[in-house]
């Protein structure tokens, strides 16, 4: 399964959490714009943002991952960064149909 794949798998779920969590919300949004601006996936002159590009973001998923498990992190039963960032990740992929 690809990194984006796998990705979107786990923390899809968590849009469910959206309908309740405005805080949460807000935060994935953030990070959303954050990997945009990060990955180069701005709207340019358009209206709609352009989907990011596949192998860039998988390539950064990849990386993510590492750290995290580099760094012994766990997933919490709330939301911190990290869930954050994955989410955004899996929110990026289902919108732009990535995986």
């Amino acid at each position: 399964m690809s990194p984006l794949a796998s990705i979107s798998t786990s923390y899809a779920p968590r849009f469910a959490e959206f309908a309740f969590e405005p805080g949460f919300t807000a935060a994935v949004d953030q990070h959303v714009a954050e990997l945009r601006d990060k990955l180069a996936a701005g709207g340019g002159d358009t209206l709609l943002p352009r989907a990011p590009d596949p192998e860039i973001l998988s390539d950064y998923a990849l990386g993510f991952l590492d750290a995290l498990s580099e760094n012994g992190w766990r997933e919490p039963v709330g939301h911190d960064y990290a869930v954050c960032r994955l989410t955004a990740i899996s929110w990026l992929v289902r919108r732009h149909e990535l995986a």
